[in-house]
């Protein structure tokens, strides 16, 4: 049962999907008008792109915060069409423009702002396949395999009652599917040819809300592995353009290795197709993301840092299946670090190795590799996300309705309230650790639902919204990532003069004299960089709390790290002893979750130099951000049903953004003979 959100190891199968794409490129997905088939609604929109251009607003070239989501699951993923989404890409991209969207369970959801931009990231591997194997008018569902999953979506079948059967069907099959196509007894050409019409939908729908100026696409897809012993290895790829794609994507049916997905994309980047790979949940991979080997267990070379450095510039920090920031036991001097920590293996109840599966330690590991004259694979920018599978994110803790549709879209299937028909439910699938016992109550849980989060978003400072401008901005790793609330940071590093904050020309003269988050500061002399930290809080959030600089360097040998407090709210400052902010006295009422006033910040803004700055290391910064503590959704949902929360799920946390860092490293130091 607990690998139902994951993807069982397999074989090389009969499923021969192009490697690299290349004997497809002749059926390049480019032309849209007039389309109309099965799988695009009625309702579809048309871009008057002439007009569009010459109404748009101005570029910035002080640039812009954008904010959206570039991973996103519809009907056309094997899991989420199990899991009872029927949403179509259509639907994503109206729900992230504002429309409200029917959940799986019945309720309308929106969101209380809409995205700047948005992507859908469907599985490559079997997509659109369960849809097609439901739908009994299809070819592929006269296969006795689909049979499992025949009109799993009927409304008589999205209840309670019918979900066990729904879960062990489900369970069956994905194994079967390939059983057939390695048996000879599914063909693999119509397999390929389902999955080709729903990438070619999913970038029709892409270019048809793709609006410039207002509303960003983007056509993309999932790559979903893992390693033999359930480490995630997942990435979503994001391509820059539409106008000459491959007519399937990559997927592990093609290599269970991601350093494949990087020569299909460095083949795919010699015939003029642009992309980029995310990796996700590093948290949940056992240590596999980051490690410092390849897949052959080889050290890692300059060859293959360049080459993950040219096709993965950024990686997902934190999304619903929890947050890959650092780990207590990687980051015991940092009291923030045990932030909605999922300690699985993604889709398995096994204990997910801490080392080698965060953001920072990877980081670190990169100085390392790079102090000792290597290439630093580990040079990336932050964003965030929400890997729903109901197509619509679900940003917010008040509102929060999980990722898994049908199976979490309660509070009692997602663990925060006590069970009633799940308590039977789960001993008809045999599955004792379905249920947990905390408190004298039965809960539906044991290390799934209730220990993810609420998604975050992605962000990036961009001259317009289009896509050019936004995946430039992913290309110089000028993002940063939140928790959802819309806080906005600015982060740069330079030489600046002590009136900088004062100054009418503040960004105009952060950019001429110094890089922003994401950028490298070569510096020749003694005299350390100047930071500027600039936080605004969240229209609808919670007021800000405190910022922090966390440094990453090399000392004897040894990756190290330092988070300083540098920016604290209400007129409070730093104290000199412990270089921390003082209590602001913030606080939350656990009965309507209200939070007091009168305290925390709007801005935060300083300039501020590392009072332990050494020329002689190479260095990276980035900038951490907490609000003013809230309720967590666990606790939201509990409130709303008139219960206690649970004793071992965090009543309350502190919503957060994390910048892109900034590399340092003395030039100087750098031409040393």
């Amino acid at each position: 049962m607990r690998g139902l959100l994951s993807i069982p190891v397999v074989a090389a199968t009969a499923w021969l999907l192009a490697s690299c794409g290349a004997e497809n490129l002749s059926e390049q997905v480019n032309d849209f008008a007039g389309r109309s088939d099965a799988n695009t609604p009625n309702t579809q929109i048309e871009v008057n792109h002439d007009i569009v251009e010459r109404s748009r607003p101005d570029a910035n070239p002080l640039r812009n915060a954008y904010y959206g989501d570039l991973h996103v699951h519809t009907e056309y993923s094997f899991d989420a069409y199990s899991f009872g989404t029927t949403a179509t890409p259509y639907d994503a991209y109206r729900y992230a423009k504002g429309a409200a969207l029917t959940h799986p369970r019945g309720y309308k959801i929106q969101l209380k702002q809409p995205l700047d931009f948005y992507a859908v990231t469907d599985h490559a591997m079997f997509l659109g396949v369960v849809k097609e194997a439901a739908d009994t008018s299809t070819e592929f569902s006269k296969y006795p395999v689909s049979e499992l999953v025949h009109n799993i979506n009927a409304p008589d079948n999205l209840g309670d009652s019918s979900m066990t059967q729904r879960l062990g069907n489900f369970a069956q099959f994905i194994p079967g599917a390939l059983a057939g196509l390695q048996d000879g007894i599914i063909d693999p050409e119509l397999t390929l040819n389902i999955s080709k019409r729903a990438w070619l939908d999913t970038i029709n729908a892409a270019d048809q809300f793709n609006d410039p100026g207002r509303f960003t696409t983007f056509a993309a897809y999932e790559y979903t592995t893992s390693t033999n012993d359930r480490g995630n290895l997942h990435r979503n790829v994001i391509f820059k353009g539409t106008d000459k794609l491959p007519a399937v994507p990559f997927s592990r049916f093609n290599s269970q290795n991601p350093e494949g997905l990087w020569d299909w994309m460095d083949n795919l980047r010699e015939q003029g197709i642009e992309s980029l790979a995310i990796p996700h949940n590093s948290n949940g991979s056992n240590g596999q993301m980051f490690k410092l080997e390849d897949w052959a267990g080889n050290p890692l070379t300059d060859d293959y840092a360049r080459q993950r450095l040219r096709n993965e510039p950024l990686v997902e920090i934190t999304q619903i299946k929890g947050t890959s920031d650092t780990h207590p036991q990687l980051s015991p001097a940092d009291e923030w670090a045990d932030f909605e920590i999922y300690p699985y293996r993604v889709g398995t109840t096994l204990p997910s190795d801490p080392k080698g599966g965060y953001v920072r330690e990877a980081l670190l590991n990169g100085l390392a590799i790079e102090e000792q004259g290597g290439v630093n694979p580990f040079h990336f920018g932050l964003v965030a996300a929400s890997d729903t599978h109901v197509a619509a994110t679900t940003d917010d803790e008040e509102t929060f309705f999980s990722k898994a549709g049908i199976l979490d879209g309660t509070a009692q299937g997602r663990g925060s309230v006590p069970a009633s028909f799940l308590q039977s439910l789960a001993a008809k699938v045999t599955a004792p650790d379905f249920l947990q016992t905390v408190d004298g109550n039965s809960y539906f849980g044991g290390g799934g639902f209730e220990s993810w989060s609420a998604a975050g978003i992605a962000a990036v400072w961009a001259e317009e919204n289009t896509r050019d401008a936004i995946y430039a901005a992913f290309r110089r790793k000028e993002t940063f990532a939140t928790t959802g609330p819309r806080i906005k940071l600015r982060f740069f590093a330079g030489d600046y003069p002590a009136g900088l904050l004062e100054d009418k020309q503040l960004l105009s003269l952060a950019y001429a004299n110094g890089v922003p988050m994401g950028g490298d500061l070569d510096v020749a002399a003694d005299a350390g960089p100047s930071f500027l930290v600039w936080a605004t809080a969240a229209p609808d959030g919670a007021l800000l709390q405190r910022a922090q600089i966390i440094k990453g360097f090399v000392k004897d040998g040894e990756p190290q790290e330092i988070v300083y407090d540098v920016a604290c709210s209400d007129g409070l400052q730093v104290d000199p002893i412990s270089g921390r902010c003082p209590d602001n006295g913030a606080s939350v009422n656990l009965s309507d979750c209200s939070i007091s006033k009168g305290q925390g910040a709007g801005e935060l803004r300083t300039l501020w130099q590392d009072p332990d700055f050494d020329a002689r290391q190479t260095a990276f910064y980035y900038l951490r951000v907490l609000e003013n503590p809230t309720c967590r959704w666990s606790t939201w949902d509990a409130l709303r049903a008139g219960v206690e929360p649970r004793s071992d799920l965090a009543k309350t946390l502190q919503e957060r953004a994390w910048s892109s860092p900034i590399w340092y490293r003395n030039k100087a130091r750098d031409e040393r003979p």
